[in-house]
């Protein structure tokens, strides 16, 4: 029996289970079991479970002692308390340009060898915990920057300089999706912004259990000539229409290099709040939401800034979702924290340092999405969360050899379909009261990209619904208690890559 398959079946939440068999006297065994949960954290470990195995001819047990043994074990489960679930909590964020240029290109007015500089950085990035930091420059001293550095999660480079973009990321949390994408314009005149892959970068961050954050990073173009000034307002530009496609429904942090202010005349960086809804945290916290006057002279900061007041081209965007509340507490220059031991400067940069708050929502919420990368995201959160109580009349899914297309019919009548146009189409209808309450999903490789290849919808009445075919990589999504599903997230094309559901309280 693969107790590895069996596990998420009888134990909702748990994809990985360990087990050990003990021979005692006779035909008593005992058994070592830890049941782990999706980001392989055990959630129970059970020592010395005593168990009278029924054995086979080759002295295994038997599969109906090891189904009895996991029942037990995920019985034990159950009385794991419900706020090992987190529901809030806090991180901080961090943008700093580590100006890894080589010297022979720009020194950035920074003292001192860049290497020794760089290997400084990474041991305050590690001394401080700082949960996700986003960096700019970091071109031919990236080395030196990990091997001095702990966080669990990083960017691989892209490159030095003229092959990378000098974006990359070190984060506490896991994140998935990366991209990384170039400027569609640039500018030579000013600050030979072409001369390497400039751009921004996109990853989803995963706080806890329906608690995912879009997160980006940006290195606009510099400079202040006419063209420079059109570049930049381009790039900016570029990342608030990637936001709508690609972070729709969902909560969102950008904090980069901007290379913006908001005295210049031509700069924009209040785009992200006027077509993405995003705050700026400096706005918010130190100007309580008054943007500086276009035209004024610029509101420069010394270097480490001894005062908020200023203004820096580093800065901090957010947004929340409809299942996530998203707030920013604290917003601090942290050049005083980056210094060399001498106390000159690390960087020609303050970093920005900003202090986040979130929850869940408690009226709807998200399951973690499933299956590949390839594909256009797809999101109904925020037509779900518009309606009151919404409910599912039916449910179709589309497929043969793999899942095609994903529907729902909600009783307000409007449909929620996500996929292409292939397969055969299987719908169940539900009854009054009756409610979708979980999901099984196999994923599996066509043509070396990672798919949706088996869905199976359960009902509260048990009734079901499938289509595609089963592999050995599956997980169930359970609405758990009170909550039913009512929408989808995830990524498709012509079939579904990737599958997510969205709960709503019954």
């Amino acid at each position: 029996m693969d107790v590895q398959l069996l596990a998420p079946v009888l134990c909702p939440g748990v994809v990985g289970i360990e087990t050990e068999l003990l021979q005692d006297k006779g035909t008593n065994m005992r058994m070592k079991a830890t049941l782990r949960d999706r980001q392989g954290k055990p959630m129970l470990k059970v020592e010395e479970l005593p168990t009278n195995l029924h054995h086979q001819v080759d002295n295994s047990p038997s599969p109906f002692s090891m189904y009895s043994i996991l029942t037990s074990v995920c019985a034990l489960s159950t009385l794991l308390p419900l706020a090992i679930a987190q529901t809030s909590g806090t991180f901080n964020t961090l943008t700093f340009n580590v100006a890894g240029l080589p010297a022979l290109i720009n020194g950035n007015d920074v003292p001192g060898d860049k290497g020794t500089n760089t290997a400084r950085i990474g041991q305050l990035f590690s001394k401080y915990d700082i949960s996700v930091i986003n960096v700019q420059e970091d071109f031919n001293y990236h080395a030196t920057l990990y091997a001095n550095d702990d966080h669990a999660y990083r960017t691989a480079t892209s490159g030095g300089v003229p092959f990378g973009s000098g974006l990359n990321t070190l984060s506490n949390y896991p994140f998935t999706g990366l991209q990384r994408v170039k400027w569609n314009t640039c500018s030579t005149f000013d600050s030979a912004d072409c001369l390497t892959p400039k751009g921004f970068t996109f990853m989803r961050v995963k706080l806890a259990e329906g608690a995912v954050v879009d997160m980006y990073n940006l290195h606009a173009d510099a400079g202040t000539t006419a063209a420079d000034n059109k570049a930049r307002a381009a790039n900016l530009r570029q990342v608030s229409d990637y936001i709508k496609t690609n972070s729709a429904g969902n909560a969102v942090v950008v904090f980069g290099d901007s290379n913006s202010r908001y005295t210049r005349t031509d700069d924009i960086p209040d785009v992200f709040n006027t077509e993405n809804g995003m705050t700026d945290v400096w706005l918010q916290l130190v100007r309580n939401g008054v943007a500086p006057a276009k035209g004024a002279d610029a509101l420069l900061c010394s270097n480490p800034s001894t005062t908020n007041t200023c203004e820096t081209v580093d800065k901090t965007w957010y947004r929340g979702s409809a299942a996530l509340t998203l707030g920013a507490n604290k917003f601090d220059y942290a050049g005083h924290m980056f210094l060399q031991e001498n106390g000159d400067l690390l960087s020609d940069h303050n970093g920005v340092l900003v202090d986040f708050s979130w929850s869940l929502i408690d009226r709807v919420a998200v399951s973690d999405v499933f299956g590949g990368e390839e594909g256009t995201w797809y999101n109904d959160l925020s037509t779900v969360a518009s309606l009151a109580g919404p409910k599912v009349s039916s449910v179709t899914l589309r497929g043969s050899e793999r899942v095609d297309a994903v529907s729902v019919t909600l009783a307000s009548g409007q449909i929620l379909s996500h996929g292409g146009t292939g397969g055969t189409a299987n719908t169940l209808t539900l009854a009054t009261g009756e409610t979708l309450t979980s999901v099984q999903l196999c994923q599996g490789q066509k043509n070396g990209k990672t798919r949706i290849f088996y869905a199976q919808f359960t009902t509260s009445a048990g009734k079901a619904v499938s289509t595609g075919i089963k592999t050995s990589d599956c997980v169930m999504r359970s609405a758990g208690t009170g909550r039913s599903i009512v929408g989808f997230l995830g990524r498709s094309g012509d079939e579904v890559d990737q599958l997510g559901f969205i709960y709503s309280k019954a």
